[in-house]
């Protein structure tokens, strides 16, 4: 038989039992998203030095698109993959994704630009 003191003590364990067995879960899980991110990061196939160059020419156009007047209104997403530069997103003009076309293409060490952004007529937005 389980006397006075048994009891209590059962019951003050018995959470913080369950509560460990609850978040072992947790840490594993976090130490398995950390580890799928590191995964992807170390697959990528290119150089260091082109992953740095292509870090760079990305940076350049997104401060050349904050610095126009045309195109700063708009986000644009900027990817680029071995000088190829890949923008992506939607503008409210073809002068806006013209001009966002051309700031990638004149930026240097840009090889190519695919410039996938939509025009959204947004007049009828209300």
């Amino acid at each position: 038989m389980i006397d006075d003191y048994g009891l209590k003590r059962s019951c003050r364990i018995f959470p913080l039992l369950a509560l460990i067995l609850l978040t072992a879960g947790c840490a594993a899980a976090m130490v398995g998203g950390a580890a799928v991110g590191v995964y992807h990061v170390s697959k990528d196939e290119r150089e260091p030095g082109v992953v740095a160059s292509d870090a760079s020419i990305s940076t350049a156009i997104k401060s050349r698109f904050a610095a126009d007047p045309v195109v700063s209104v708009f986000e644009i997403g900027v990817r680029t993959w071995e000088g190829t530069v890949t923008l992506t997103g939607a503008v409210g003009s073809f002068r806006a994704r013209d001009a966002a076309g051309h700031i990638a293409g004149s930026t240097q060490g840009v090889k190519a630009v695919n410039n996938l952004i939509e025009v959204e007529d947004r007049s009828a937005a209300k």
